[in-house]
């Protein structure tokens, strides 16, 4: 059995060091390709951590395309070398590897932002002064739920932008949403159905299937989940994202929302998970308030996360609990701690405090704006103009791309990565055959810098246009 030595000292979560060092594994060559890795519990106790931080260490690189999990068998090293064809039939597009990126104009599957973008002076201004402060609290293991100022500061940020009145004792953060889809499959129960949307984000399927529970796909309609799908589905919990679904850009309107709240309140321990992942970020008409400000019976989970305002690596999410499930959670986690380093929670709490969160997210919104009006009217201004049609823009970091014709979207999406840019067909995020992901692309525009969108577009008009 793999064995190797974690810090609880470090600032870096231990689910991140034991990424790291099975990373360094896969490859150097230590771990062969196909090679089998440890069964979860057996891991967890031989390296004296819990389940739930192997689990977690695992999602990350199957996330990352590092391993590969079979159902009932477990996770198992990936062959690099032919990780290409294999991210084929994976439903997931995968982000490119270190050795790939350099050789890509820019990558449409990604959810990063611009390293340029991020506020480095203010991040480092915030650490130094942290440093210089309780330095005896930043070495203090936090409450399971997460440290309290970090908790009052996500409470203030949720009342002031998302209109939603909430306590800061509701509030729990963690490492990730993949993390915290595991807490809620943990609080709610395994012998539960869990409904996702189709299309949808396929990790979050892939999270629930890996805590063993059973995950409907449940199809959308042009208002979101499909109300009568999803009572035929018989589930119990459904995953959803009102404010702006991934990959469609479908934005549930107020009747839909509140036939969701009505299928909840059908029956006694229904719940929905609202994943406002990206809410932040709705570019175009007023704010949309979150499906949990009217939740008046305590069925909805609010779920958010840090990954997509600030950057991929600040791992750091959140739940909102209704009062019920919050008093659950401390009554069976309270002798545990909170996942997420000490010195970033204090970092980010005082990040919001001090209003510069905010301020990066109204930089963050005028430069994605400026970037989608250039990317579209490069398109508009393309052969690819007077060929295809763009929906779902207004809200989020990505849009559709649908051509009137073509040739098969693998093929397409395979030359456009040899001539540099990765893009993933709509099916990809399909579970079923949907006639309407048909010639259809998710082009996410959030990483690509302005002056490679020239590019960007030409190398579109000759890989996704036939003849």
């Amino acid at each position: 059995m793999l064995t190797y030595v974690l810090e609880k000292t470090r600032s870096e979560p231990l689910y991140a060091q034991l990424a790291r060092l099975i990373r360094d594994g896969i490859l150097t060559g230590k771990i062969a390709p196909g090679e089998r890795l440890p069964s979860k519990r057996p891991f967890a106790k031989n390296l004296g951590i819990s389940v739930i931080t192997v689990e977690n260490a695992y999602a990350r690189l199957a996330d990352e395309g590092y391993v590969a999990s079979q159902p009932k068998s477990g996770y198992f090293a990936c062959d690099l070398k032919s990780i290409a064809a294999a991210r084929r039939s994976d439903p997931k597009p995968a982000e490119p590897r270190e050795d790939e990126r350099g050789a890509l104009i820019a990558d449409l599957t990604s959810s990063q932002n611009e390293i340029s973008a991020f506020p480095f002076s203010v991040w480092s201004s915030i650490m130094r002064r942290e440093l210089r402060c309780d330095r005896t609290a930043l070495l203090t293991n936090p409450p399971p739920a997460g440290a309290l100022c970090l908790r009052q500061a996500i409470a203030s940020h949720l009342r002031a932008f998302h209109g939603l009145d909430v306590s800061p004792s509701q509030v729990v953060v963690g490492p990730g949403t993949a993390y915290l889809c595991a807490l809620i499959v943990r609080l709610l129960g395994r012998d539960l159905t869990y409904a996702v949307e189709d299309p949808g984000y396929p990790l979050t399927g892939r999270v629930y299937r890996d805590q063993g529970v059973r995950v409907a796909h449940v199809p959308l309609d042009e208002e979101g989940m499909d109300i009568e799908a999803l009572a035929k589905s018989r589930a119990n919990v459904a995953h959803v994202s009102p404010s702006h679904n991934f990959p469609t850009g479908i934005v549930m309107p107020p009747s839909r929302r509140y036939e969701l709240l009505g299928w909840a309140a059908q029956s006694e321990g229904r719940y929905i998970i609202e994943d406002d992942y990206d809410s932040e970020f709705r570019l175009s008409g007023r704010p949309i308030c979150a499906l949990k400000s009217v939740d008046a019976l305590g069925r909805v989970i609010y779920m958010n996360t840090f990954t997509k305002t600030l950057a991929s690596t600040v791992r750091i999410s959140y739940l909102v609990l209704p009062p019920e499930l919050s008093e659950r959670f401390m009554r069976e986690c309270g002798p545990s701690s909170c996942a997420v380093s000490t010195f970033e929670q204090y970092a980010l709490s005082r990040f919001i405090d001090e209003g510069s969160f905010e301020t990066h997210l109204n930089r963050m919104r005028r430069l994605c704006l400026k970037k989608r009006k250039a990317l579209m009217d490069l398109i508009a201004k393309s052969p690819l103009g007077k060929r295809s049609a763009i929906t779902g823009q207004d809200a989020g970091l990505h849009f559709l791309l649908k051509l009137d014709e073509c040739d098969g979207e693998e093929a397409a999406a395979a030359r456009a990565l040899k001539l540099g840019v990765r893009i993933a067909p709509l099916s990809r995020y399909c579970a079923a055959d949907n006639p309407k992901a048909h010639r259809t692309f998710v082009v996410s525009y959030s990483s690509v810098p302005m002056d490679a969108l020239p590019a960007v577009v030409d190398v579109l008009c000759k890989a996704l246009l036939p003849g």
